[in-house]
């Protein structure tokens, strides 16, 4: 035998030896180990909930989901946060479709469309599975249950607001996150209808941001170029809000116009505290989201169940800030 060979099965020899010590060494410690029974390896839940948000990727749902966790952790709930990263109407739709295939027990959504929304949902009831319309309601369906603003009310306080803070003399532009989306409607309706009958109050021009920065951007932009008689704005979402600010302090114009937004978002905060926006409508996303994990709940088990619960809303202005948190947006 040669040199090389009497090498290369010394270095074979040594590598099988030290392979064998080592099986037998992990094979002792994997039957020794204590291993977790399946049982307590996996977390028994009572039910299985998806919260289908319009937007992951925003504060406000963010704090809906926040208080939907809440209840679930106290009720031994698995729930799943799920939707669109940004707002898109089909992802939304699919998500809601991919939940009832799923055959969960439970769903919470919004109901942003009557045409699109309604049909889907009775879908989903027809298949036994309970859907609960969160912040945005579809009336026309066959849902269970609402639990949200009374998004009306709330632009009719607005509109109230407004007539408040101005003494009842202001040409307004309104920019709204839809045309489309049910909650956007009747925000801009409750508006319209709380200030029709004050003749120093003119609703100059309706824009729609699409619930973008960028477009509510350009929207205030055009208002504030193509209308020089515009004294006032309401912003329907809070990105609206926040934009119609931005733009207005561009103009160096924060004391000679009033903004009216939506939601506690921090910078809408800050524009509170700075004065360019004068008030803001304040929402309970926390309590929206809780609240819909125990009506679900209510509503498998067989108990009576409100069909509409209007969460509280308000209208906060800089002396109010102390008892505002911080909400978010949508």
């Amino acid at each position: 035998m040669s040199k090389l060979s009497i090498v290369a099965y010394t270095v074979g020899s040594l590598f099988f030896l030290v392979s064998c010590s080592f099986s037998i060494f992990y094979g002792y410690k994997v039957v020794t180990h204590h291993l977790p029974k399946e049982d307590s390896a996996v977390k028994k839940y009572n039910y299985h909930f998806v919260l289908v948000a319009e937007e992951l990727d925003n504060e406000y749902w963010r704090l809906v989901d926040e208080g939907a966790r809440a209840a679930a952790k106290k009720y031994d709930v698995l729930l799943e946060y799920a939707g669109p990263k940004q707002a898109n109407l089909e992802d939304h739709l699919k998500t809601i479709e991919m939940s009832a295939a799923a055959k969960v027990d439970g769903i919470m959504t919004q109901g942003l469309s009557d045409e699109q929304f309604s049909p889907l949902i009775n879908k989903v009831v027809a298949k036994g599975i309970p859907v609960i319309t969160v912040d945005t309601d579809a009336a026309n369906s066959r849902r269970q249950a609402y639990i949200g603003t009374d998004n009306y009310y709330s632009g009719f306080l607005a509109g109230k607001a407004l007539i408040k803070d101005t003494k009842g003399k202001a040409n307004v532009a309104i920019i709204t996150g839809s045309f489309t989306k049910n909650h956007q409607i009747q925000r801009v309706k409750g508006f319209k209808d709380a200030v029709q009958f004050e003749k120093g109050i003119h609703i100059i021009a309706v824009e729609e941001s699409e619930i973008s920065r960028v477009i509510a951007a350009e929207k205030a932009n055009q208002i504030m170029q193509g209308h020089p008689e515009v004294n006032a704005f309401f912003g329907t979402s809070a990105l609206d809000g926040i934009e119609i600010a931005q733009v207005v302090e561009k103009y160096k114009k924060q004391n000679q116009i009033y903004i009216i937004g939506f939601d506690t978002l921090p910078e809408t905060v800050k524009y509170i505290r700075q004065g360019t926006i004068k008030a803001t409508v304040v929402q309970e996303p926390y309590e929206m989201g809780y609240g819909a994990v125990e009506m679900m709940i209510n509503i498998i088990e067989g108990k009576r169940v409100d069909p509409i619960i209007h969460t509280n809303t308000r209208i906060a202005r800089l002396e109010d800030l102390p008892a505002v948190g911080m909400g978010g947006r949508k």
